[in-house]
Parts: structure tokens; sequence; C-alpha cells
């Protein structure tokens, strides 16, 4: 009977320190109008990328899977979003949540013809953005502060995501 009181003790200061920990992560999650946090990944391709490189850039930062069906939908629509407006100051980033590795990654980028740069998320950029589902993307400003995030896909999304573009690209 004396045993079982420092062991729910123990388990107890166990539980707390696990409940102080999760809020860190979440809240390290990114808000509207906040930085956005400053990744560092190596495309598909190998070229070395991170936010630095996108300053004074619209950016969408796209976190995806290949076996996602709702990013299987969004991607088309990034595809087309980059033709657009590519050439006027969009940058689009696509992070793979897959855990199938890069191979993967190249084969689901062929099938959907992207025109924009593609690397596996890792865990570090997955947990300072807060990713607990995909699609999740991000509408980063010239300034590189979050202007918008979209959980999930839709045709309507789709067009409010292309309307904020739009306005974010003729800011100066």
């Amino acid at each position: 009977m004396n045993q079982t009181k420092p062991l729910i003790s123990v388990l107890l200061a166990c539980l707390v320190a696990v409940a102080l920990a999760l809020p860190s992560k979440l809240e390290a999650a990114p808000r509207l109008g906040q930085p956005a946090p400053n990744f560092k990944v190596v495309t598909t391709s190998g070229q070395a990328v991170s936010l630095e490189n996108y300053r004074g850039y619209v950016l969408i930062v796209d976190f995806f899977a290949t076996w996602c069906q709702p990013c299987r939908q969004s991607i088309p629509h990034l595809v087309e979003m980059n033709r657009k407006y590519g050439k006027q100051g969009l940058q689009i980033l696509g992070l793979s949540a897959d855990e199938n590795g890069e191979r993967a990654v190249k084969s689901f980028a062929a099938e959907y013809r992207i025109n924009y740069p593609l690397a596996l998320a890792g865990d570090e950029a997955t947990g300072d953005f807060g990713i607990r589902s995909v699609p999740v993307m991000f509408v980063i400003d010239k300034k590189g502060a979050i202007a918008e995030v979209y959980r999930g896909f839709s045709s309507e999304m789709g067009n409010r995501m292309e309307q904020l573009v739009k306005r974010l690209l003729a800011e100066k």
C-alpha cells in the first residue's frame, strides 16, 4: 500500500509534464499575420530552399501527400495558378508528408505534371507549421507573414485562394 502513493505521484508528474509539453507544439502553428516559420528543405531536384528564398514573392506552401484525395483535387488548381501568376511573382512550394520517400513524390509529380518545386516536409517543418492533416495550404505575403491558411480543398476554396493571391500580388 505504501508503494502505491509514490507510484501515483510519479505517474501524475509524468502526465503533467506531457500536458505541459503538448500546448507548446500546438502554439507553434503560425497564425494569420504572424511571420511564417523559417523552413529549410531540399527539393526533389536537389536544391536547398528556405523561407528566405521567397522574400518579395507571394508564396503558397502546400502540405500534401500522394495518397490524399483532397490533395489530388487541389494540385491541378495550384498547377494552373502557378501557370497564370508565376511570372507576376507567385511561388508555390509543395511539401510532401509522405513516408514513402522521394521516389513516390517524383512519380506523383510526373503524373500530375506539377510545375513547381516539391520536397519532403520532414518532422521539423510539419511541426513548425502545426500540420496534423493534409492538405493544408499557407499563403504567405511578400513580407513573409501568413496571409491565410486553407485546410482541405474545394472549388470555392480554390477561388478564394486565387482572389487572395491576386490581391497580394498587387500590393507593393
